[in-house]
């Protein structure tokens, strides 16, 4: 039996949501601008890494599928598509096919993947609850959107499961051919439809009765702010200016066309402290959650 993650029991899940909702504003700010192999393969890593500590090993096959795809498909498109460059690897009838446009088109790949993985720890991070509160007042129907789309994902799943097994059980699984399985495939998938659009009737039915959006409409919640959340968003907005002061002035910066190299004027120093920056950022959370799993088990072992 395979590591079954730390979901929602973990320590920094446990902080304020407008803290973890800086954290991760700064770091897919920081993703998003920066261009460089080596920024984000360190967002890549550490994103996968924090999914697996949250989820468990059981995404590993998932989430390792989804980023080959994606870098696959992404440094294909951009090195068929794109010419320039001054390393010509073959050609394609008369267009030139260059080893920068490929390393450019993996680059964007590792882009998109890191996004995807943080994104996939901030779904567990941010609960329905605390999206909810950050958004219900400012924006009611904005936070409710957020909040049932990060919540459908994997209550899609669970009800396709469920039919599923509801049609194995009837018998409707039976047959090998194609022409059955697009049809099984096409009455689940109906199914699935027409049951998750009743219950967004129900919900929208229920939470306009309880008054959703109104205005003076309160809402019970326990999340109090206290010390420990003043100095983790301290560390956070220190170490997210320090990495992005550095993106601003080019560290960590690289070309791409006509020949790859590093196209900042910083001095070496400064870059490696921007990186050093970006990269306790990144590991921040995990940092938070190992050491609290480490205090747990050694205040059971005192017992």
């Amino acid at each position: 039996m395979g590591y079954e993650g730390l979901g929602e029991s973990s320590r920094f899940t446990a902080f304020h949501p407008l803290v973890t909702t800086a954290y991760y504003i700064l770091v897919l700010v920081c993703v998003m601008i920066s261009n460089s192999l080596f920024y984000l393969a360190a967002a890549l890593l550490t994103g996968f890494g924090y999914t697996v500590l949250l989820k468990g090993t059981k995404v590993i096959r998932t989430y390792v599928t989804l980023v080959l795809v994606v870098s696959v498909f992404s440094a294909l498109i951009n090195g068929l598509f794109t010419h320039n460059g001054a390393t010509v690897l073959f050609y394609l009838g008369p267009n030139r096919v260059t080893l920068e446009a490929f390393v450019y088109g993996f680059m964007m790949a590792m882009m998109i993947s890191s996004v995807i993985c943080w994104f996939a720890s901030f779904s567990v991070v941010m609960t329905a609850d605390k999206q909810i509160y950050l958004f219900g007042r400012i924006a009611p129907v904005i936070g409710l959107v957020i909040s049932m789309i990060f919540r459908f994902i994997p209550l899609l799943k669970n009800r396709y499961q469920e039919i599923e097994m509801g049609q194995r059980a009837l018998g409707a699984s039976e047959g090998r051919g194609l022409l059955l399985r697009i049809r099984r495939l096409t009455k689940r998938v109906s199914i699935l439809t027409s049951w998750s659009l009743e219950a967004s009737i129900d919900s929208a039915d229920s939470m306009a009765a309880r008054g959703y959006g109104l205005r003076g409409r309160t809402s019970f919640h326990l999340f109090k702010w206290n010390s420990s959340d003043s100095v983790m968003i301290a560390v956070c907005v220190l170490l997210g200016c320090a990495a992005l002061a550095g993106h601003l002035f080019g560290a960590g910066t690289m070309r791409f066309y006509p020949v790859i190299g590093r196209a900042s004027s910083l001095p070496l120093y400064a870059e490696l402290l921007s990186f050093l920056a970006f990269l306790i950022l990144l590991l921040l959370p995990a940092a938070v959650d190992l050491t609290g799993e480490w205090k747990w088990k050694k205040s059971l072992s005192t017992i």
